[in-house]
């Protein structure tokens, strides 16, 4: 091994440690860049290579601008909050009735509006409608948005932009991706909320609620604003279906329908511009440190023992890759482990089910711990705001609870669905 490689697996470490623990506060990106400029400087990676990973992320970057650009119109104009509102007064001061629908509210946000809408917009939503509802321990509720944003993320492709990444060069068309992902997901959905409302039936048991619930009419922006979420989901499907990259059409579609929104209410762009989450987007850093491992020689090593261990044996490789990926995740967090897994994957050729467990691993690993996921990290900030505090090992023992028998199932689930074709 060489120093050049040794300097390379260094700075991607520091980098992808900074991701995650945020010293200082400072935004993830800025730890992506860094460590994709002392790649240049250091000239471990021509800027040339550099500009061409960065170019890589293209369809990933104006997919989540439009997403979040729909998100924040969403919050902006209530939606969220007429939503989670809806769900308190159907509850009709019942706890488990009103965790359940709080369930299916997050599960629909996350398959049509990814998981980072979950966790960043439909959070406050739901603490707010707790308190409506004068629910004493709004925590279990809270549980629901940062578990489900990950155990409905691969339903569509547009649910996670782990799937974008993990898919970014085959993109399954959108029939195949969910007679693939049907089954696992509904797996996933399932044993998650069972093992959710299990753990917190205490909570739920002794909660006495409010039965009747104020809830203010939905205003004409954010009916609106329904309408082209609902549009943009349509589009969406239609070019998925024709093998179209989701990039570029759910930026004009989430710009069109902001465009419409703003326009008869008379207001700046600027008041959702600077709401929106930023920090969400993946830092186009993490494109560049992947090429350089990519250089370094480990993309290759990953890859020929991927390719092997199919040969060998493609059911004992899908489990073995599934859980693996879910457990990296866990150090790594899900957005540089899906790039790494998903250059891999993308070179090695393996089989469907391979491919696509290690994708399950990618999307639902994360609801082990807090260091998982983007979408779980923005859910801490989203709970500090609202005076909540969730620790790293809470979250891990609930965690541990929740994610294996999900996990285990889902892949499971996409065996037996790859056995009937």
């Amino acid at each position: 091994m060489t120093i050049a490689n040794h300097t390379v697996w260094a700075i991607v470490a520091l980098s992808i440690l900074g991701v995650i623990a945020r010293p200082w506060k400072l935004p993830e990106a800025i730890w992506a860049v860094t460590g994709a400029i002392m790649m240049v400087v250091c000239g471990l990676l021509p800027w040339s290579d550099a500009l061409k990973a960065v170019g890589k992320g293209t369809d990933v970057y104006l997919f989540l601008t439009g997403m979040m650009l729909l998100a924040e119109l969403a919050r902006n104009e209530g939606l969220f909050d007429f939503l989670a509102g809806q769900a308190a007064r159907l509850a009709g001061g019942s706890a488990m009735k009103l965790f359940a629908l709080v369930y299916g509210v997050g599960t629909v946000v996350t398959i049509f509006m990814s998981n980072d809408a979950t966790a960043v917009v439909l959070t406050p939503a739901v603490f707010a409608a707790t308190k409506a509802a004068k629910v004493k321990d709004p925590l279990p509720y809270l549980l629901i948005c940062a578990f489900i944003a990950n155990a409905a993320s691969f339903v569509l492709p547009i649910s996670n932009p782990a799937n974008l990444i993990i898919f970014r060069d085959h993109m399954p068309p959108l029939l195949q991706w969910l007679a693939r992902f049907a089954l696992p997901s509904l797996l996933s959905i399932a044993v998650t909320y069972a093992v959710l409302r299990f753990t917190q039936r205490a909570s739920l048991r002794q909660e006495v609620m409010a039965a009747e619930v104020d809830v203010t009419g939905l205003p004409s922006g954010g009916r609106m604003t329904a309408c082209g979420i609902v549009g943009t989901g349509i589009v969406l499907l239609l070019v998925s279906g024709f093998d179209v990259e989701l990039g570029l059409p759910t930026f004009v579609a989430a710009v069109a329908t902001a465009s419409v929104v703003l326009f008869l209410k008379r207001e700046s762009p600027w008041t959702v511009m600077k709401e929106i989450s930023w920090e969400i987007l993946p830092p186009a850093g993490l494109f560049v440190l992947v090429e350089a491992l990519d250089r370094s020689g480990v993309l290759k090593a990953l890859i020929h023992v991927l390719q092997i261990a199919a040969d060998r044996s493609a059911m004992v490789t899908t489990w073995v890759a599934g859980v693996t990926l879910a457990l990296i995740c866990n150090l790594f967090n899900n957005l540089p482990a899906g790039l790494l897994a998903g250059s891999v994957v993308s070179a090695s050729h393996v089989p469907r089910q391979v491919a696509s467990a290690v994708l399950i691993g990618v999307d639902l690993g994360p609801n082990l711990s807090v260091t998982g996921s983007l979408a779980t990290i923005l859910w801490l900030s989203a709970l500090r705001r609202e005076n909540q505090q969730v620790s790293a090992w809470t979250f891990l023992k609930l965690g541990t609870l929740v994610m294996p028998p999900a996990l285990l199932l889902a892949i499971a689930g996409l065996l037996v669905t790859d056995s009937f074709r």
